[in-house]
């Protein structure tokens, strides 16, 4: 749980009050986050990634989206996907039923999505995304 209270402070910080948000360090792909809408249970889903561009179409490597869940006054942010168009690759997390329900959790790669979010985030501390001289673009 203590790590995705970790994830859910860090996505809510790099978002602030803002519905999407570009940022640019120094050397490092450009990374975006996006308040893309609720699921169907009405928790609030981010979509981070880092961006490039090959012929002329806007690539995502990687690109999350997380669910943000606030219960008992704790957030929480759980992983839900994970996208690499370079690789050609769309992982989720859970299938849902007719209704929008989840049905069925694919507990591997949700352990997967969570260690690599762990590393990610990490990395992304590491080459200034967080920093207050790392170059923020509000898109809306």
């Amino acid at each position: 749980m203590k790590t995705y209270i970790t994830f859910a402070t860090s996505l809510l910080t790099l978002l602030g009050d803002d519905q999407a948000v570009t940022f640019t360090s120094e050397g490092f792909m450009p990374l975006s986050i996006e308040d893309i809408g609720p699921t169907l249970d009405g928790h609030r889903q981010i979509a981070l990634s880092h961006t490039g561009i090959q012929n002329g179409d806007l690539m995502r490597d990687p690109e999350m989206v997380f669910q943000i869940i606030s219960q008992d006054g704790i957030t929480l942010a759980e992983p839900l996907s994970f996208r690499n168009d370079y690789m050609g690759v769309y992982q989720e997390v859970y299938r849902y039923n007719d209704q929008g329900k989840p049905s069925h959790v694919d507990a591997r790669l949700k352990a997967e999505l969570k260690s690599f979010a762990k590393m990610w985030f990490r990395n992304l501390k590491h080459q200034g995304f967080f920093s207050a001289t790392v170059t923020r673009e509000r898109l809306s």
